[in-house]
C-alpha cells in the first residue's frame, strides 16, 4: 500500500518534489535548531509523536487522564483494527525481504511460491472481541494480504526481467524500497526516544503514515513530528510526507495517498501543540470535557 501508483509517481517528481525543493523553510523550524527557540522543548517532559499530533479528543483531555491522572484505558475497536492491519502490512514486507534473502536470485521461482503460500493471519487472542468483529477483521486481513502480496510479486518480476546480473541485496532495494518501523529518538524535541515511523523510502524521499480511519487535517502531524526528528538526527532536510488512507467497502480495498509538503506551517502547529500540550501535562490543568465521540476510549471516565 506504501508503493506509489505510476500517476502519483508523475505527481510527486514533477510536482512535490520540484516544489519541495523551492519551499522556502527558515533555518530556526529545521530538525537540526533543536538546541533554540522555538524549536527548543520548554520542559523535560517527553511526549510521544501520536500524542502531540492526536486531536481525536477536542480539550485534549484524553492526555490530561492518561499522563496526569495515570488513567488506563481499553483501546477501542478502530484502535485495534488499526493496530493489527498495520502489523500484517509490516510483516509482509518484512517477509519478502527476508525471502529474497534467504532464497536467492537463482530460484527466483521459489520466491514468488513462498509469497504466496504463507499462512493466514489470525486475530491475536487478547484482543478483546466477539466472533463476529474478528471475523470482520480476518477478512479484511485476507483482502489486505492479497492485494500485499500481488504487488511485490508484480514488482520483483519488473526488476527482474530488466536487470539479469542484479543480486539479492540490489533486488531487495530496487523492489522494495522502504524501510519500516523505522525508529527514531525523538527527545531533542520533547518527544519520545523510540519513536517508530510507519516506512521511509529513500528512493522517493518521504515519510509514509498508514490511517484506516477517516481523513483528518491533524494527522499531517505526525509526520512532520517525524520529518523534524530526522533532521534532528541526521541534519538533512526532509521535506515531503505522505499519509496513506487506506478504506475496505464491500471487500474492496481503496487507497488515497494524502502527498504534502512539511512546510513552515506544519511545523509551527507541531511546535504550538507540543508546547500546548507538554503545559497541560506539567502544570496538570484539566482542560474539562467537550463534545466527543462515545467510542473514545476515555469516555466512560468524562461521562
Amino acid at each position: 500500500m506504501y508503493f506509489l501508483s505510476d500517476e502519483e509517481k508523475k505527481h510527486l517528481l514533477k510536482g512535490y518534489l520540484p516544489r519541495s525543493r523551492q519551499t522556502y523553510i527558515v533555518d530556526e523550524l529545521r530538525g537540526w535548531n533543536w538546541h533554540q527557540p522555538p524549536l527548543l522543548p520548554p520542559y523535560e517532559l517527553k511526549l510521544g509523536a501520536y500524542e502531540i499530533a492526536n486531536a481525536y479528543c477536542p480539550s485534549y483531555r484524553d492526555l490530561y487522564l492518561r499522563r496526569v491522572q495515570k488513567v488506563r484505558s481499553q483501546p477501542n475497536l478502530a484502535m485495534l483494527r488499526g493496530a493489527f492491519l498495520h502489523d500484517i502490512l509490516v510483516k509482509e514486507i518484512i517477509a519478502a525481504k527476508k525471502i529474497i534473502y534467504k532464497t536467492g536470485i537463482a530460484s527466483y521461482k521459489t520466491i514468488f511460491k513462498q509469497l504466496e503460500k504463507r499462512e493466514p493471519y489470525k486475530v491475536p487472542d487478547n484482543f478483546q472481541l466477539n466472533d463476529k468483529e474478528k471475523a470482520c477483521l480476518e477478512r479484511e486481513a485476507e483482502i489486505i494480504v492479497k492485494f500485499e502480496r500481488q504487488r511485490l510479486t508484480s514488482r520483483i518480476h519488473d526488476v527482474l526481467v530488466k536487470q539479469p546480473y542484479i543480486g539479492e541485496d540490489s533486488l531487495v532495494n530496487i523492489a522494495v524500497p522502504l524501510v519500516v518501523e523505522q525508529k527514531l529518538d525523538g527527545s531533542f524535541l520533547g518527544m519520545s526516544a523510540h519513536l517508530s515511523i510507519d516506512a521511509y523510502t529513500f528512493s522517493e524521499p518521504m515519510i509514509l503514515d498508514l490511517k484506516f480511519g477517516e481523513k483528518k487535517s491533524f494527522h499531517r502531524l505526525q509526520t512532520t513530528a517525524y520529518a523534524l526528528a530526522m533532521e534532528a538526527i541526521y541534519e538533512f532536510p526532509v521535506n515531503l510526507g505522505c499519509i496513506v488512507y487506506a478504506k475496505i467497502k464491500d471487500d474492496r480495498l481503496f487507497i488515497e495517498k494524502d502527498i504534502h509538503i512539511i512546510d513552515e506551517e506544519l511545523r509551527q502547529w507541531f511546535i504550538e501543540e507540543r508546547d500546548e500540550k507538554m503545559r497541560l501535562v506539567e502544570e496538570e490543568i484539566d482542560p474539562g470535557v467537550k463534545d466527543c465521540l462515545d467510542t473514545c476510549p476515555y469516555y466512560q471516565f468524562c461521562h
